[in-house]
């Protein structure tokens, strides 16, 4: 009885942290959105860290940003090793404050503002550098791609267990030159390809959306993020796996440095995020699996989604925040 009575109230808790999270992107989302299109991504990404630094001032836990933008003397980004909140169970935190920052500066759709939480020690501890990953959706047998495995290969197996032809799979993959090969032999295939200049946590996280019309992620982004996604998909039962990618030794030492003994490791996703995690977003451009903030001389709605791996929920949230001074009230 007692166990049943303390699992009941870490349910409760967690429920309530996630929707902390929410919370927390929510502020930054807004902050940043008042620089959609302006074309100053550096301002942008400034006034979202600045709001989910001071949100994150009520949220119940001992948080330290184990994903983050840089290291202590390259603040005001929310630097690794920061400590967040105001006191409670002790936590790790992976943030992009302004996941896209060249969309937001564009106009560009999928910018978005992203928070992961686990019990610490559950998170890769990733340095800023690239890593090459692949990424799937939920309801796949385990196994089915392979980051070591042959494009070709990879695209036959997903096609066979979602029952389709090659040639009706979707790719997504930033565009950069460093994945010509990559493209030509997709379409060489016949698979067709969505190119994204940035963003490549949401499209990962599209993979386990029906509707999206992304089967598969792939190629080289950033390792921060990597972790981001590996978070999300841990809630919906995706597959991922990724590899740091270095530039010079200095990197692999770094990467040492942060506990990382092998650092040529194929990581899965659960070497990525493990135990309980949530994971919470909100979209500050228009795409494909978030609205952006909706701005009026009222005030902004937002559009969020919020998600546990212990219950594999996933909740999407409308909130709309009146601005100060509007009907006297403020969100």
């Amino acid at each position: 009885m007692a166990s049943d009575r303390r699992f009941a109230i870490e349910q409760v808790s967690d429920r309530n942290l996630a929707l902390e999270l929410v919370r927390v992107t929510e502020s930054a989302a807004v902050a940043c959105s008042r620089w959609m299109g302006l074309g100053k991504k550096n301002e942008a990404d400034g006034a979202a860290v600045t709001a989910m630094r001071h949100a994150f001032d009520t949220v119940e836990i001992d948080g330290t940003v184990v994903i983050g933008e840089g290291e202590m003397d390259e603040a005001p980004m929310l630097y690794i090793g920061e400590k967040v909140g105001c006191g409670g169970p002790g936590m790790d935190i992976a943030v992009d404050p302004l996941e896209g920052t060249n969309l937001c500066a564009k106009g560009g759709p999928n910018a978005l503002s992203v928070i992961a939480l686990a019990e610490r020690g559950n998170f890769l501890h990733a340095p800023d550098i690239y890593m090459d990953k692949i990424a799937v959706g939920g309801g796949l047998p385990a196994g089915v791609v392979d980051l070591d495995a042959p494009i070709e290969e990879n695209m036959k197996n997903l096609a066979r267990a979602k029952g389709c032809a090659v040639t009706e799979l979707v790719a997504c993959i930033l565009d950069r030159e460093r994945h010509a090969e990559k493209i030509a032999r997709l379409r060489a295939l016949g698979s067709r390809i969505v190119l994204i200049s940035d963003g490549d946590v949401a499209a990962a996280i599209a993979t386990s959306q029906p509707d999206s019309g992304v089967d598969i992620c792939l190629g080289i982004g950033g390792a921060p993020e990597g972790v981001l996604t590996a978070a999300a998909l841990r809630c919906v039962g995706g597959q991922m796996q990724g590899r740091l990618m270095f530039e010079n030794a200095e990197q692999i030492e770094r990467a040492r440095s942060m506990g990382i003994a092998d650092p040529h490791r194929k990581f899965d996703i659960t070497d990525m995020a493990r135990g309980r995690v949530m994971f919470a977003a909100t979209g500050v451009t228009d795409g494909a699996m978030l609205r952006g903030v909706h701005r009026s001389g009222r005030g902004a709605v937002t559009h969020s989604v919020v998600m546990r791996s212990q219950s594999g929920t996933i909740r999407y949230i409308e909130a709309y925040h009146v601005s100060p001074g509007a009907n006297g009230t403020r969100s």
